[in-house]
């Protein structure tokens, strides 16, 4: 039931940074201002109903933020772990 919720807890964990709580604390701060960005874009400009796009916008996010800095907002490179 509570899936979706904790799929975006781990978005905005991974966006901050695993390990870092102020950085999860902007991440999920990210995220949510995001989605309602898109929410608003959404119903605003698209047909009314379109605010269901919202969710994917969460994971557009996480691939752009994971394509650009991997670690996170507040990550730091650990170096490569064999």
């Amino acid at each position: 039931m509570g899936f979706l919720f904790g799929l975006k807890a781990f978005i905005a964990a991974v966006l901050g940074g695993i390990g870092s709580i102020p950085g999860a604390l902007l991440g999920g701060l990210t995220l949510g201002l995001v989605e309602q960005w898109a929410q608003y874009y959404a119903d605003g400009l698209l047909f009314s109903g379109a605010s269901s796009y919202r969710d994917g916008f969460a994971f557009l996010i996480l691939i752009g933020v994971l394509l650009i800095r991997p670690s996170g907002f507040f990550g730091r490179f650990e170096g490569e772990k064999v």
